[in-house]
């Protein structure tokens, strides 16, 4: 009986294990992702945006 309650807590700690895994190597995963943001700035993408909005207002212009 003492054999099947060890095993029976190996399989518990296992299945506990599996998303405490997955979370650190989620935060891990989000803390490499976003080390570039300091970094990098949005002014690229905001130029593109206006050029973007540029481009509709003229196009809606001539109709």
């Amino acid at each position: 009986m003492l054999a099947w309650g060890w095993e029976v807590a190996m399989a518990a700690l296992a299945w506990l294990l599996i998303p405490l895994v997955a979370a650190v190597g989620a935060g891990l995963w989000g803390s490499w992702a976003n080390r570039t943001r300091k970094v990098r700035s949005d002014g690229p993408e905001l130029d593109g945006y206006a050029r973007f909005r540029e481009a509709m207002e003229r196009s809606h212009s001539r109709t």
